[in-house]
């Protein structure tokens, strides 16, 4: 692979490739799962115990062959079924008996052979093998009384795999030779074996005891064993998959991508059969762990990652990736990128949204087009519509968040949270420095640094006075085009008969046109109703000059 992760550890539908090992070995409920290491073990063996805490992890030693790396695995699963034995003998109160019988003289040994039954060996590079062709397998080694049963598949071009060598007559397996060892006639053959097999525990121990290794590799076959079991007149047999895909191998990054690719279509075959829409195959990416309900919808360009899970009637996408996120039913996700959020029913998100991890969306909540929200709680049909960061925050529920704002969640050392109440109303380009609450039914001006907390009803305002200082353009940037232009309104301004401006003009002469009203034009000099400029100090006119607190 020429990679410092062990080939195993690659990963293709949000899996790697020992993970699907272990997940397709499990599908069979085995009494026992063993995982062989050798190659970067520390890694290989964390992995899988991280996988599946109950495999037990085994070392090959130094020497070479899928022949020893089996024959280490059933040394260890052998001791493990001795001291099962021996804990149930003593539990029984008969060990002492058991252990009376004279090894020297021929007798047999107290606790067994070791394991016994059917051996199911498959290999940690071959991702797209299921548990339900393992599951064929293995009932067709128990009804026909096998000692080996081999999946095999027939192949347009058979190099480098082992050869199927078939008995004329009965179909029986005589051989499998390796490609490098194989005749010419041999290598005609397009049956090829998949290495996997299901082995009698017994005819397993025997044939692995009289393994070598002269063969042009040097390394110990377990493809030998299948010689050993017809010389003891055991019944070799192979299942024909007529899937080649199921048992193709990884040997390098070409390859990953193309069984990658080839998942991934035969995921996506699966959820539209089952009642999602895929609009476009080609470019949506479905990892093996999502679920999907009936009446998803899946738009270009969408990539479903890790436990993702989409509930009935929602759409996803265009151009969205999600990891780990949960979508309700009838929610809209729009080129979106989330991770670890949950997002409630009837929600919509995006476009251009980005949602971090411990973000939680409300029933028919809004996360707007170029917004943040991370680690933050926000309640059913609140809406933070755009241009906005959510962090640490709290929102109740049917409030609504003002365009541009902050929650100053960071003092530089530690997090601190915000609060925003339900019915809540924040005016656009506010920041929120936390700790800080807004309380239910709350509103904030447009523009405010809010720094303290604001009372249930109130409304919170923390902004300068505007002044505007006359002539200052023309004064600091003389001969500028702004400079020039404000010259030109002022004298334009100056000649007119009215006070009102050319746009205000022209919206006014529209009006009467429409309207068949005389037009009625103010003296100059007066000023227009509500100019702002008489003193208003009463509560409601102060709310008044606050303008809108919210778009």
């Amino acid at each position: 692979m020429r990679s410092a992760t062990p080939k195993v550890l690659h990963a293709l539908g949000g899996r790697s490739m020992l993970g699907h090992a272990m997940a397709a070995a499990r599908e069979l409920d085995p009494a026992q799962l063993a995982v062989v290491v050798r190659h970067e073990r520390e890694l290989v063996a964390a992995a899988a115990r991280k996988l599946d805490p109950a495999a037990l992890v085994v070392d090959q030693d130094e020497v070479p062959g899928t022949g020893r790396a089996v024959q280490c695995a059933l040394d260890a699963l052998d001791i493990k079924a001795h001291a099962g034995r021996a804990a149930q003998l003593v539990h029984d109160d008969a060990v002492d008996d058991e252990l009376h019988v004279d090894h020297a003289n021929g007798g047999d040994h107290p606790l067994g052979d070791g394991l016994d039954g059917a051996v199911v060996v498959l290999a940690g590079d071959i991702p797209l093998l299921d548990g339900a062709t393992l599951g064929e397998l293995l009932a067709a080694h128990h009804a026909d009384g096998n000692a080996v049963t081999i999946l095999t598949t027939e192949v347009a071009d058979a190099t480098g795999y082992g050869r199927i060598v078939r008995e004329e007559g009965t179909g029986d397996v005589l051989a499998i030779v390796e490609h490098k060892d194989a005749s010419d006639a041999q290598r005609e053959i397009r049956e090829i074996n998949s290495s996997v097999y299901v082995f009698d525990a017994a005819v397993l121990r025997r044939g692995l005891g009289g393994l070598g290794t002269d063969n042009a590799q040097g390394e110990v076959y377990l493809t030998d064993v299948v010689a050993s079991a017809r010389a003891e007149g055991g019944a070799v047999r192979a299942l024909l998959s007529d899937d080649p895909m199921l048992v193709e191998g990884v040997n390098d990054r070409v390859a990953l991508a193309t069984l990658g690719a080839e998942l991934n279509r035969r995921v996506l075959e699966g959820w539209m059969r089952a009642g999602v829409t895929v609009v476009d195959p080609a470019t949506t990416w479905v990892d093996v762990d999502v679920e999907l309900a009936e009446d998803v919808t899946l738009l270009p360009g969408t990539q479903l990652q890790g436990a993702t899970t989409v509930a009935t009637g929602a759409t996803v996408g265009p151009d969205t990736t999600l990891r780990d996120v949960e979508v309700g039913a009838g929610a809209s996700v729009v080129r979106t990128h989330g991770s670890l959020a949950v997002i409630g029913d009837g929600a919509s998100v995006g476009p251009f949204a980005y949602l971090r991890p411990n973000t939680v969306l409300g029933a028919n909540g809004k996360i707007g087009t170029f917004v943040e929200v991370k680690n933050s709680d926000i309640g059913a049909g609140s809406k933070v519509p755009h241009l906005s960061y959510v962090g640490d925050t709290t929102i109740g529920e049917q409030s609504n968040i003002g365009a541009a704002s902050v929650t100053v969640n960071y003092d530089g050392v530690a997090k601190h949270r915000t609060v925003i109440g339900s019915f809540a109303r924040t005016g656009a380009d506010n920041m929120f420095v936390a700790p800080v609450t807004v309380g239910d039914g709350a509103y904030t001006a447009a523009g405010s640094v809010i720094v303290k907390d604001v009372p249930a009803g109130s409304l919170g305002v923390a902004r300068a006075q505007q002044r505007n200082v006359d002539g200052w353009v023309e004064r600091r940037w003389p001969d500028t085009p702004s400079a020039q232009a404000a010259a030109a309104a002022r004298t334009e301004e100056a000649a007119s008969p009215t006070p009102l401006g050319r746009q205000a003009q022209r919206q006014l002469a529209e009006h009467n046109a429409l309207t068949g009203a005389v037009p009625t034009v103010p003296p100059a000099g007066a000023q227009a109703p509500g100019s702002g400029s008489e003193n208003r100090t009463d509560d409601s006119s102060a709310a008044d000059t606050e303008g809108n607190t919210q778009r």
